[in-house]
């Protein structure tokens, strides 16, 4: 399996919105994705603009479902303006079982 954690940073006042907007991505990544076992949406507890996205999917082809489904290039560019300026932070990781 594969995990990856996701690191970003939403503009001043933003997070409000930014987490209705990710509710809806994330809540057709748990309906639509069966390679995908995790999709969770965490903020952090020392910066009220930073969150964190943790996600496991089956496996390469489960991620690679994920970035080219309908439902994230359509409801992934709504979370854009409400992000700073930059690209997240990506990390992919291998699972240990």
């Amino acid at each position: 399996m594969i995990g990856a954690i996701a690191r970003l940073k939403v503009l001043d006042g933003k997070g409000p919105e930014f987490e209705v907007a990710f509710a809806a991505l994330a809540a057709k990544v748990h309906s639509d994705e069966p390679g995908n076992s995790l999709y969770q949406l965490c903020k952090s507890r020392s910066d009220p603009n930073e969150y964190v996205v943790l996600e496991i999917y089956a496996d390469q082809a489960a991620v690679e479902a994920h970035t080219s489904s309908d439902h994230f290039k359509t409801l992934a560019p709504t979370l854009g303006p409400l992000l700073q300026p930059g690209r997240p932070q990506l990390e992919f990781l291998d699972t240990v079982d």
